[in-house]
This record gives C-alpha cells, sequence and structure tokens, in this order.
C-alpha cells in the first residue's frame, strides 16, 4: 500500500526590529571595510516578512496536516515576540555577538522553530524578506541563500526570420508586431556563499549589485534587444532565450554560487533558470 502523500502548508507572520553593522571592538575603517555602505555605528530598522513552511500527513479525521492556531501560537510565542519592536543587537541574545544578517536570522529563527513545531509536522523551508528588493531563503535540504530584485525596462520583437511573416504571426500574435513592445522586466539573481562569521553575510552585496548593473542593467534597460544588443541580434528575444542569457552572462562572476534567476515579463509570467 503506498503512503500518504506530504503536504506542505505555508504560514505568514512579519515583526519590525532595528539593528545594525557594526563591531564595537573594530575601527570605523575596519567596519567599513567588512560592512561596506552599510556599516554604521546606528541601527536602522526593516519590517521584515517571515514565511514558515511546515510539512505533515493530512489527518483523516481533521482534513489538516496541523492546526494553523497551533502553528501561530508557536509563531507568535517564539518569534514575534522575540523579535518584534527589538534591537537585535541590544536585545536579543542570539545577535549579541552574531550580526543580524538576513542569513544569521533565517538561521536562528529555523533553530528557533526545529524543536516547537506540533509534532505531527515538521520544518520544511524559510523565507524572510528584509526590504522588498531582498530575500533569504533556507529549506530542510539547503543552506541559507540571498535573492536580490532588480528591474529593467527594454523592448523587443518575437520574430524568427526563417519563418514566413503569416507563420511568425501565427506563432506570436500581437507579439509579432513589427514596431516591438516594451517590458518592465523584474529579474531575481538567488545567490549562495559560505557564511562569513565576521558580518554573517554569504556574499557582498555590493558586488553583487555592481556585477548585475555591469554585466545586465547597463547592457539591457531602455534597450531594443533586437537591435541593440549583439547577442540578441541573430536569436528570438523569447523571455526564456533572456532569462538563459542573463544566467550565462552572470554564473562565473557573481560572488558566490549562482542558483537561480527568476525573470518577470509581466505580473503575470516569470521564468526561472537554474544552476543544474
Amino acid at each position: 500500500m503506498m503512503p500518504e502523500p506530504i503536504v506542505h502548508m505555508t504560514r505568514k507572520v512579519g515583526f519590525s526590529a532595528g539593528h545594525r553593522y557594526w563591531i564595537g571592538s573594530l575601527s570605523e575603517a575596519e567596519n567599513r571595510a567588512l560592512f561596506g555602505r552599510w556599516a554604521s555605528p546606528f541601527n536602522h530598522g526593516h519590517n521584515y516578512g517571515l514565511a514558515v513552511t511546515v510539512a505533515g500527513r493530512v489527518d483523516p479525521l481533521s482534513g489538516m496536516i496541523v492546526n494553523i492556531k497551533d502553528i501561530d501560537e508557536v509563531l507568535q510565542r517564539h518569534i514575534v515576540a522575540r523579535f518584534d519592536q527589538k534591537s537585535l543587537n541590544d536585545e536579543t541574545p542570539e545577535f549579541s555577538q552574531n550580526p543580524p544578517s538576513v542569513e544569521n536570522i533565517l538561521l536562528q529563527i529555523w533553530h528557533l522553530l526545529d524543536c516547537r513545531l506540533p509534532a505531527e509536522v515538521h520544518l520544511f523551508a524559510l523565507r524572510l524578506e528584509e526590504t522588498p528588493l531582498l530575500y533569504g531563503e533556507m529549506d530542510i535540504a539547503h543552506p541559507p541563500t540571498l535573492t536580490r530584485i532588480y528591474e529593467f525596462a527594454a523592448s523587443h520583437r518575437l520574430h524568427v526570420a526563417d519563418l514566413s511573416e503569416e507563420e511568425n504571426l501565427r506563432l506570436f500574435g500581437k507579439c509579432n508586431n513589427a514596431a516591438g513592445h516594451g517590458h518592465n522586466y523584474v529579474l531575481e539573481v538567488t545567490v549562495e556563499g559560505k557564511l562569513d562569521p565576521r558580518t554573517g553575510m554569504s556574499v557582498d552585496l555590493e558586488s553583487l549589485d555592481a556585477t548585475v548593473e555591469g554585466e545586465v542593467l547597463q547592457r539591457y534597460d531602455h534597450k531594443n534587444l533586437n537591435v541593440d544588443v549583439p547577442e540578441f541580434q541573430s536569436k528570438t528575444t523569447t523571455s526564456e532565450v533572456v532569462a538563459l542569457e542573463i544566467f550565462n552572462r552572470l554564473q562565473a562572476k557573481v560572488p558566490g554560487v549562482l542558483k537561480r534567476i527568476r525573470l518577470h515579463e509581466t505580473a503575470r509570467n516569470a521564468f526561472e533558470v537554474s544552476a543544474p
């Protein structure tokens, strides 16, 4: 007899907290060398968004893998009450010595939840959004990753030179418009690296930003992809092709290991390329 399938359930909570990237035993120059433009002896704050995914089997009596009220009680008691409206460096023991980076916060939340969830489920994955342009993830099998979000505006036309006008129109519809059309593309770049114990960070975000700026944003923003960008002049500029090109351009150049890029062409269309 086949075992019952596993079901995943995600619950979201939020908390507001302040923190700083600054080590008191180091000089100002040393702190700025470590933390870059985020170095400051003063706190800044975030409205964090946390998504917690648990896994289990459906109880035949209740029809649930777990009572969501029980998950909420754990999250409110052990996460929200612990971190909300706090200065993480000063008021939470976990970060008195460890910098409260996204990666370190994820690791601490995992530690706090892993042994406190109801027995019928286990912790499967976490996602922590620090800002709308930066979030971290980890799951039961993988260490934390960081995702940075960027935007660029570009136009293109979907057209295959080897097909007739009628065939192109039938294949691409209005996207074959002779004058082209445009998108505000949203690009997510996900990287993984070994945590630096001094900073709590797995990659240098300034280096990541600079790499994406030089390899993608300056190259594609406010351009006609078919006409202005050499690598697309002999290709059909579908978002699949653009996403693959971006992945290949970034793979050997970003700090850490490139795990995934996700290209949102519109609010309803997204294309993902992952490392094998």
